[in-house]
């Protein structure tokens, strides 16, 4: 429990199974991301049951993040798999195509030639193919070839500059949301969301299927750079995902909206997760290259809450390798993450009981240098706000509510810790969380550690209560 950055890894043919997955909640792993672009319904179900399986033999919690697919902004197949583009050759891109060739390539996205006009630059395949449309007429559009490559099935196609009318939320999101809420996972991130609407639906539609799960915006659009506000406003977390972002706005763009986004996040009380590419060779390679190390290190430093793996754990050749790695990075970079607390209260304004009270706790734990701050949160809503800013002392959150818990998984700094009893008496419920402390390892008698709860008990919300305790000090209620 000494690693304040959380780990997000992806499922796939390389982590499949119950003994790998397990050896990776055990390297560190503390949210586990479903891939719904591919798979049935059915096949997440099973691997969700499989998380929650390999995280109760391991003993400790993890969460599950869905990845809605989005749109399909994409090539479609070609008769012999790939085709390789020369520089300065024409090439069509044709909605009423179905099979590829050197000459031309169908579209999955049919809308694509409404998007288009002359003059405009697409990226295909992440950017390593760029095409400059000459003129689009009816269903085709007809480009030249600036740089060329090999160009395989299904690959994506990005506009410079953004503008794609493409929605954020598919039929098949639609139907994965459903999927997903009957799963019961703990969060649901939305591709190419372009406003606070998209999110706002995807929300009301969890919400409608039964489902809890917190919301993650995956910035991958010029125009959600520029909506980035109110999309968080609509959100309870952002992802950096700067693959398809990189392709829109320029790579040399995006280490500076990585520090934007994760900046804008904490202070308004929201997640970030860092991803794409973070440990990309470990894909083939038992070590990380240096600038990969630098990379983790430098999102860690940033603030964020996780970073995330993709590939690397979906089907690279060493998922576990790539796990403890990336642990290791997160380690070493926290050792130096400077506690500026006195520094960032200047500006903050405290309006809720709820969150003066967490604010109270961590610039106390802060200033008395105590060993814990111990949150009895339902809800998880202190802990969060408690783990916005660094105070340099580890948040326990204890919650009778498992889901609660799964959620905190992902909140830098915070370590949820599940209570199988919540007393009404309060006397009594601190001292079980004294008990729980000592016998999770994290304190011992003697050790000061700042506790905060809500009173009346049980009220979601409700935080109302500082207390400094000297472990060991209180006796058991009398039965």
């Amino acid at each position: 429990m000494t690693r304040h950055t959380k780990i997000v890894a992806t499922l796939g043919p390389a982590s499949n199974n119950p003994e790998v997955l397990e050896k990776m909640i055990r390297a560190g792993v503390d949210v586990v991301r479903l891939n719904f672009s591919h798979g049935s319904a059915d096949d997440h179900v099973a691997r969700a049951t499989m998380v929650r399986d390999a995280a109760k033999r391991v003993g400790r919690p993890v969460g599950i993040l869905a990845d809605l697919q989005g749109p399909k902004i994409r090539v479609g197949k070609f008769a012999a798999g790939l085709v390789v583009l020369e520089n300065g050759a024409r090439f069509v891109l044709d909605a009423n195509c179905t099979l590829g060739d050197i000459e031309r390539a169908g579209l999955d996205y049919k809308d694509l030639p409404k998007d288009v006009r002359n003059g405009d630059v697409l990226l295909l395949d992440d950017g390593r193919i760029v095409l400059d449309v000459e003129r689009v007429t009816g269903a085709e559009i007809q480009t030249v070839v600036r740089h060329g490559g090999e160009l395989s099935n299904n690959k994506g196609i990005n506009r410079q500059g953004g503008g794609l009318s493409a929605p954020a939320l598919t039929a098949k999101d639609m139907e994965d949301i459903k999927t997903a809420a009957s799963i019961g996972v703990d969060y649901v991130a939305i591709s190419f969301p372009k406003s606070a609407a998209d999110m706002y639906m995807a929300r009301q539609l969890m919400r409608a299927a039964g489902g809890k799960a917190l919301t993650i915006a995956k910035i991958e659009r010029v125009e959600a750079v520029a909506a980035l506000d109110e999309i968080l406003d609509a959100s309870d977390g952002v992802m950096v995902a700067r693959g398809d972002l990189a392709v829109e706005v320029g790579d040399a763009a995006v280490p500076a909206l990585q520090k934007k986004m994760i900046r804008m996040a904490r202070e308004r009380n929201k997640l970030a997760i860092t991803a794409t590419q973070m440990m990309e060779s470990m894909i083939v390679s038992p070590v990380p290259t240096r600038a990969e190390v630098s990379d983790v290190a430098n999102a860690v430093l940033d603030g964020t809450d996780a970073v995330m793996l993709s590939a690397e754990t979906a089907s690279g050749k060493y998922p576990v390798h790539t796990v403890e790695a990336m642990a290791r990075v997160c380690l070493e970079a926290e050792k130096s993450h400077e506690v500026t607390l006195d520094r960032e209260f200047l500006d903050r304004i405290f309006t809720r009981i709820d969150q003066s009270i967490a604010m109270a706790a961590i610039w106390t734990a802060h200033h008395l240098k105590v060993k814990a701050i111990a949150a009895l949160t339902e809800s998880g809503s202190t802990a969060l706000w408690m783990s916005r800013l660094n105070c340099g002392v580890p948040i326990y959150a204890l919650t009778p509510a498992a889901e609660a818990q799964t959620k905190m998984c992902l909140y830098r700094d915070v370590y949820p810790l599940l209570m199988k009893q919540m007393h009404t008496d309060r006397d009594e419920l601190l001292f079980d969380a004294e008990r729980l402390l000592i016998e999770a390892g994290v304190v011992e008698k003697g050790d000061l550690i700042v506790l905060t709860i809500g009173e009346p008990i049980g009220t979601p919300g409700g935080t109302n209560t500082l207390k400094i305790v000297r472990v060991g000090e209180h006796t058991p209620p009398a039965a």
